[in-house]
C-alpha cells in the first residue's frame, strides 16, 4: 500500500476530454497517483466519449458534467463576473459558435457545491477560465489551481485559420488567472509564455514536471511488439509520436528521413492519427520513401515501439513538455529532437541527453539522427534522465500545491 505524501483530501481533476492528447493522458497519470496515495480523486470531465475508460484507475470517481445550450451557457460567464462585460463581449458572448465548454459552466458550479472539493486542478485555457468563473458561481472555499500545459501564443499565431478572438483571449486570461489560488505550468519554458501573455507575475507560477514516468511503464515495454520491422535483423527504425498536425511539423521529419533513407538502409514509423495524414502520406510519395514509412495510427501501446526503436525524434515547432520525450528517454531509446519551444531542451539539458536542432531544419534533423544511429547513449543513462520526470515526484509537488501548504 503507497504511504500518502500528503494528508488525505478531497481532490478534483477538470478538462473538457473533447479529445484525448497529452494533456489528458497527464491528467489520468495524476489522477491515479493521487488516489492511490489515498486521497478521494474525482475525475470531472465534459465527454466521457473520449476517454480510454481502461486507462482509468478503479479508484478515481469519473463525473461527467452536464451541457446547457451554447447560447445559454455563454451568459455564464457574465453571472459570475457581472462587471466584466467588456473583456467578455467579444472572446465570449459574441462568436457564433462560442467554446463548446461554457455549456457546462453551471454544472460544474453545482458539482463545486454539492461536493466542495478541498481542490480543484484545471487544465488547458478554456477549462482553466470555466473553473474559476464557476467557483465565483458556486461561492465555495475550494481552492482552485490552473495549470499550462502548452505554449499558447505559439498556438495562436500558428492556426491556419486563425480566429478573430483569439486576439482577445490575452485580456481574458489576464483579468481572470488571477484569480486563481495557484498555477501551474509544465516547464519553464511555459511559465515564460505564461508571464508574457497574461501578466501574471512570475512569483505566482509555479513549474511542475509532468507525472511521466509511472511503475507499468518499463513492464509495457516487455510486451512483445508483433511488427515485422522490429526483427533483430531489420534495418534500424527511426519513430515519431504525435498527433498529425501542424505543431508536430511530421514535414520536417518525412524531409529529414529521406535524407538518411539515401546514404543508409533506415525505416520510419510515425505513430499517431489526425487531419494531415493524407498529406503526409502524399509527401512520403513525393520524396520516393513511401516503402520504407508506416502510419499505423493511434497504438495503445507505443512503450513498446520506444523499446525497440533505434532512435526516437522529435520534429515539433512547439510543444509544452513533450511526454513522448521523456517517455523515451525511460524506454533506453536515444533520442533527437528540435529546440523549440518549449520542453525539450529542458528535457534533454541543453543536450546533454540527446541533440537538439533548430526547429523545421531537415538537414540538421538528418545529421542528428545519423549521428545518433553511430553513436546512440547508454540506456542507463537516459533511464536515469527520466526519472526527474517521474510519477512520484509530481504527486508529491502538486499536492502541496492542492493543500496550499
Amino acid at each position: 500500500m503507497s504511504i500518502p505524501t500528503c494528508r488525505p483530501a478531497h481532490f478534483a481533476l477538470f478538462t473538457d476530454f473533447f479529445q484525448f492528447g497529452g494533456v489528458e493522458q497527464v491528467l489520468l497519470t495524476l489522477a491515479k497517483a493521487l488516489a492511490e496515495q489515498g486521497h478521494r480523486t474525482d475525475l470531472v470531465v465534459c465527454s466521457r466519449a473520449e476517454i480510454p475508460m481502461d486507462r482509468v484507475s478503479f479508484a478515481v470517481n469519473v463525473v461527467e458534467l452536464k451541457s446547457l445550450s451554447r447560447w445559454r451557457g455563454r451568459i455564464s460567464p457574465l453571472v459570475a463576473d457581472p462587471t466584466g462585460v467588456v473583456p467578455l463581449l467579444r472572446p465570449i458572448v459574441l462568436p457564433l459558435k462560442p467554446s463548446n465548454i461554457l455549456a457546462y459552466l453551471p454544472d460544474l458550479a453545482r458539482y463545486l457545491r454539492r461536493e466542495k472539493p478541498t481542490a480543484l486542478l484545471a487544465a488547458k485555457p478554456y477549462p482553466n477560465l470555466t473553473a474559476l468563473w464557476a467557483k465565483r458561481r458556486a461561492d465555495v472555499a475550494t481552492r482552485v489551481i490552473v495549470s499550462a500545459h502548452g505554449n499558447l501564443s505559439r498556438s495562436l499565431q500558428s492556426q491556419r485559420r486563425p480566429k478573430w478572438r483569439n486576439q482577445f483571449i490575452s485580456p481574458l486570461l489576464q483579468r481572470v488567472y488571477p484569480w486563481a489560488d495557484a498555477i501551474v505550468s509544465v516547464s519553464n519554458g511555459v511559465t515564460d509564455d505564461l508571464v508574457a501573455l497574461t501578466g501574471v507575475p512570475r512569483g505566482r507560477i509555479t513549474t511542475i514536471y509532468n507525472p511521466v514516468v509511472t511503475p507499468d511503464l518499463h513492464t509495457k515495454t516487455q510486451i512483445p511488439l508483433d511488427h515485422p520491422w522490429f526483427q533483430p535483423d531489420a534495418p534500424p527504425v527511426v519513430l515519431g509520436i504525435g498527433r498529425l498536425h501542424q505543431e508536430k511539423d511530421f514535414p520536417t521529419l518525412l524531409s529529414a528521413f529521406a535524407r538518411v533513407r539515401a546514404q543508409r538502409p533506415v525505416r520510419l514509423v510515425i505513430l499517431g492519427e489526425g487531419k494531415l495524414r493524407a498529406e503526409l502520406e502524399m509527401l512520403a510519395r513525393t520524396l520516393g520513401i513511401a516503402a520504407d514509412v508506416v502510419m499505423p495510427g493511434f497504438v495503445e501501446n507505443p512503450y513498446a515501439y520506444m523499446a525497440r526503436a533505434a532512435v526516437f525524434a522529435l520534429s515539433s515547432a512547439w510543444e509544452g513538455l513533450p511526454t513522448v520525450l521523456i517517455e523515451a528517454l525511460a524506454c533506453g531509446c536515444p533520442v533527437v529532437s528540435t529546440d523549440c519551444p518549449s520542453g525539450p531542451a529542458e528535457i534533454l539539458d541543453g543536450g546533454r541527453y540527446g541533440r537538439l536542432v533548430p526547429v523545421g531544419d531537415d538537414m540538421a534533423l538528418a545529421r542528428a539522427i545519423c549521428a545518433t544511429l553511430d553513436a546512440p547513449p547508454p540506456a542507463e543513462r537516459l533511464h536515469d534522465r527520466a526519472l526527474c520526470f517521474s510519477a512520484d515526484r509530481a504527486v508529491k509537488r502538486y499536492c502541496r500545491i492542492l493543500l496550499g501548504s
